[in-house]
């Protein structure tokens, strides 16, 4: 095992405290989800479980779904895919009218209406603390896969939020190195712009895409300046409004005034963003590593993408990042196949396996052995994980209302409709629901 993987593994028991993930990438190719139990052909009985998720599960599950099948032929698993915000919305639906899917996409930690805890605690996620891989989760992951020391949700790893950028668009500006400083990367968007290239694609049309440029800038301008910062604000001695956020909004809206954002970035989808960073035609998109590969996947050469930390901060060593635990999935506590759901998932808990799915999104794995990788994208990151790293925001936020309203009052600021006050406003009170 390389330095850099034990330094990650000895460091998640200090900056994993709160871990929990985050909505991730999302592709609009929903199917059906009545559950069905067996189907029958040539006269051998198969069970068939039916899997929702979201898009950047789609690699690894492909992967390992086919896997299972040598192993399993007598069961059948049936994937699709969803936006988040209608697995959000739908799939939530369905959990409480009994006729959801037998496995389903489940974000870790708190503060989305699909997330872990929430939908654990109305008795919807099949208990897994049975199978040997949750003994070996480090502590640091447990408030986001555990409630009342029960694991709920299997998860590969971690991802990082950054920015991922294209290497011949920075060789155009004449850009060496990645910025390691605020006042760097707002130069170094100055040169890409005077080059003729956009900065900065946004896809805020897609609500989730919204948050990332806050989340890779509260680390720095609040938890290394208090990092007891979610503490306090769950004791209501902390508010949004009386924070470094207001500071992260006001460098979010700086970069759009200076014009280092496409036009119209309400206008332009996640689709479009990931078009304009792998085609050169922007240099830059911030974005959680998970998506990594649909980046990769839409450039004639993956080789020209890559990621490095947003520098939120005017010193090097004041520069912390968002880490968090990769969107997982469960088993639904009331399908009528339950067994065959976890016994896929305990599969799943197989150290080659948690490896191949981070490795397919170029995750930190959750345990890792002499075979697992980091993608060479995501190392610069590492150092930052010993003492620099905060979880995902979202999960500690208490209730699945804080999410949206702060996808709505960006894309409200990047329209000039509401300003950073009624922002902050508006995501204290949904705080306080």
């Amino acid at each position: 095992m390389t330095d850099l993987l034990r330094e990650a593994r000895l460091s998640r028991g200090q900056f994993l405290r709160m871990m929990g993930g985050l909505a991730a990438a999302t592709l609009a190719t929903a199917c059906s989800t009545r559950p069905e139990t067996t189907v029958t052909t040539g006269g051998q009985s198969t069970t068939e479980l039916k899997f929702i998720g979201v898009s950047d599960q789609k690699a690894p599950m492909d992967k390992l779904v086919a896997a299972y099948q040598k192993v399993q032929p007598s069961v059948r698993i049936t994937p699709s895919y969803a936006p988040t915000d209608q697995v959000q919305t739908s799939v939530r639906t369905q959990l409480g009218a009994g006729n959801a899917p037998d496995l389903y996409v489940v974000y870790p930690g708190n503060g989305s209406a699909m997330s872990m805890s929430q939908i654990a605690q109305a008795g919807l996620l099949a208990d897994l603390s049975a199978q040997a891989w949750t003994q070996t989760i480090p502590t640091g992951f447990k408030p986001a896969l555990q409630l009342d020391g029960k694991t709920y949700i299997y998860s590969a790893g971690s991802s990082v939020i950054g920015a991922v950028y294209n290497k011949k668009a920075f060789q155009k500006a004449g850009v060496e190195e990645p910025p390691t400083t605020w006042s760097e990367f707002l130069s170094v968007c100055d040169k890409l712009k005077k080059a003729g290239v956009v900065p900065i694609a946004l896809g805020a049309q897609t609500p989730w895409v919204t948050q990332l440029i806050t989340y890779a800038l509260v680390p720095s301008t609040v938890y290394a300046k208090d990092p007891t910062f979610d503490d306090k604000q769950l004791a209501g001695q902390a508010t949004f409004a009386d924070s470094g956020w207001r500071q992260a909004m006001e460098m979010y809206l700086e970069l759009q005034k200076r014009g280092f954002f496409n036009d119209n970035p309400n206008g332009t989808t996640f689709e479009q963003q990931t078009s304009m960073v792998a085609s050169g035609k922007a240099a830059m998109a911030i974005q959680v590593s998970a998506v990594l590969p649909d980046f990769r996947k839409a450039a004639s050469t993956p080789d020209d993408l890559s990621m490095f930390p947003l520098p939120g901060a005017d010193q090097a060593a004041e520069v912390w990042i968002p880490a968090g635990v990769v969107v997982g999935l469960g088993a639904s506590a009331k399908g009528r196949n339950v067994e065959q759901a976890k016994a896929f998932i305990d599969f799943l808990g197989k150290q080659e396996n948690i490896n191949a799915w981070a490795e397919a999104i170029a995750a930190i794995p959750l345990t890792q052995d002499a075979s697992s990788k980091i993608d060479p994208a995501v190392e610069s990151f590492l150092p930052f994980t010993k003492d620099r790293a905060v979880p995902f925001m979202d999960q500690r936020w208490p209730n699945a209302e804080v999410q949206p309203v702060h996808f709505a009052v960006i894309q409200e600021l990047l329209a000039g409709k509401s300003t950073i006050d009624e922002a902050l406003k508006k995501m204290d009170e949904a705080y306080r629901k």
